[in-house]
This record gives C-alpha cells, structure tokens and sequence, in this order.
C-alpha cells in the first residue's frame, strides 16, 4: 500500500480526491488487492480488473483491461486501444454510480469466468 499511496500523493489535490475515492470503492469489496505495477495502481481479484492513472493533463482515468468485453456503457471509452476501455473522472462529483457500480460487478464476474 506504501506504493500507492506514494503515487495518490504525487498527484494533484483533485486528482488525489479522486484516487483516494476509487481505491477506497474497490477495496470494499472482498478478495480485491492492489498492486503497483508499471508505477500506477493495479486492482486485481483473479486476474488484473482495471487499473487507475492520473492524467497529465487534469482528471483521473479509470480503465478497464477487459473493456472491449464489457457492455456498452455511455462513458465507457476505448480512445484508440484495441483492448480496453476507459472513463475520465475530473472530480468525485463526476462519479457515477449507477454507471460505476453495474460495470464494476460487470468486471468482477468477466475475471471469475477466467
């Protein structure tokens, strides 16, 4: 945890809300571990989940490394990558749950079929 932490502290104050506030959601539910990996926050239960990374340029990116095998979901987007999918979050205000909450049991069920 000394890890992320260190990288959440890096970042901007808004950013750092932000962070806090996802890492905070996944490690709600059981059997979620987080890891750092290529220096950024890695959330895992089987397999890698997704992972958070602060933009540079403002905003919070929360990406989905299986999300070309999620669902269609409005905010949801592959900018380009062949393989996941990704939401911006400027804010904890920006956070929507009743996106977030069904993508995240989304996610969790597509690595317990691996």
């Amino acid at each position: 945890m000394e890890a992320i932490a260190a990288y959440i502290e890096q970042q901007r104050p808004e950013q750092q809300q932000v962070l806090y506030h996802l890492h905070d959601y996944f490690m709600s539910f059981p059997n979620i571990s987080v890891k750092s990996r290529y220096r950024i926050p890695f959330y895992d239960q089987k397999t890698w989940i997704c992972y958070t990374n602060a933009k540079k340029k403002n905003g919070v990116e929360l990406v989905f490394l299986k999300g070309r095998e999620l669902s269609d979901y409005p905010t949801l987007e592959s900018r380009g990558r062949k393989m996941v999918k990704g939401i911006i979050y400027h804010t904890i205000n920006d956070i929507n749950y009743e996106i977030l909450d069904p993508l995240w049991m989304e996610a969790l069920t597509l690595d317990m079929m691996e």
